[in-house]
């Protein structure tokens, strides 16, 4: 019973984060109708900002966030107003070259840390990396309960923002229906813009929340990138209430086949888990949850 306690207890600390990850992933098919295939290299990108201020200032990684997401935000934004945009006002551009272009950018990405840092694994040993809190049989990881925590925090304020302030109406508006938003007076070319960034620094976050308790190289992005679309299929496209339960059943299935059947099948289980959720619920748990 404590095998089976402790595996759940780890795959919803872990799914936490892969909610962020995916919540993020999710805004932007929302808004702009295309899968953002560079999303776990933007995420790659942030982690590197993290280690670098980390390693040559001595900043706390959470306190990184401060840096990490402001800096992937305007990443974000540069890449929706520079190369993502243009090719939306073609109208002969098939949408699949837009998401051909965001696999195109999240190589470069990958190139260029590679070419900075080498393709040698990094990490960020804190004080608190593997220190962990036991509670009747139950072993706590302490960064993994902080990042959860933040990642909570970071979701809540996020839906506070899209359902409070006039700015986050315009991109539900805009998500729901972009032609009627833009009758009704809203710039849905500026909305993509913010959304784009808002997405990039919520995968920021997730990589500066992810690296005192993971391991760091060039090429991490594309198994997150891959998480991430899992986990805005399984919650249904363009639901950020879906992508949350998406997040949480995937961190679920890892930890389990982690534990149950061996460490070498953690990522065919979710994959698994994202075949029969394709099979016998196609919407995804927005289908489930109606939202």
């Amino acid at each position: 019973m404590e095998v089976f306690l402790q595996t759940l207890v780890a795959g919803i600390l872990k799914g936490g984060l892969y909610a962020l990850i995916g919540i993020g992933m999710t805004l932007i098919m929302g808004v702009m109708g295309i899968i953002n295939l560079a999303h776990g290299q933007m995420m790659m990108v942030a982690m590197y900002i993290t280690y670098v201020f980390f390693h040559y200032i001595g900043l706390d990684p959470y306190a990184t966030l401060l840096i990490s997401m402001p800096s992937l935000f305007l990443l974000g934004v540069f890449i929706q107003m520079f190369l993502l945009n243009p090719l939306m006002k073609v109208e002969s551009i098939l949408p699949e070259n837009q998401v051909l272009m965001t696999v195109g950018i999240g190589m470069v990405l990958t190139e260029i840390a590679r070419f900075i840092f080498t393709s040698n694994y990094l990490s960020v040993k804190t004080s608190y990396s593997t220190a962990a809190i036991h509670i009747g049989g139950i072993s706590f990881s302490v960064a993994l309960m902080i990042a959860f925590i933040f990642a909570c925090s970071l979701t809540v304020g996020l839906f506070v923002f899209l359902i409070k302030t006039d700015l986050g109406r315009s991109i539900r508006a805009v998500s729901q229906d972009g032609e009627a938003a833009e009758i009704m007076g809203i710039n849905a070319e500026q909305i993509k813009i913010v959304t784009m960034g808002l997405g990039a620094a919520l995968v920021a976050a997730a990589g500066s929340l992810l690296l005192p308790i993971y391991y760091l190289f060039p090429d991490i992005g594309g198994p997150f990138t891959r998480k991430a679309f899992v986990i805005t299929i399984l919650g249904g496209l363009g639901s950020t209430v879906g992508a949350i339960f998406g997040g949480v059943a995937l961190g679920l299935a890892e930890a389990f086949g982690a534990t149950y059947i061996g460490m070498d099948f953690e990522d065919m289980i979710g994959l698994i888990l994202f075949l029969l959720v394709l099979i016998f619920i196609p919407g995804g748990f927005k289908r489930l949850t109606k939202v």
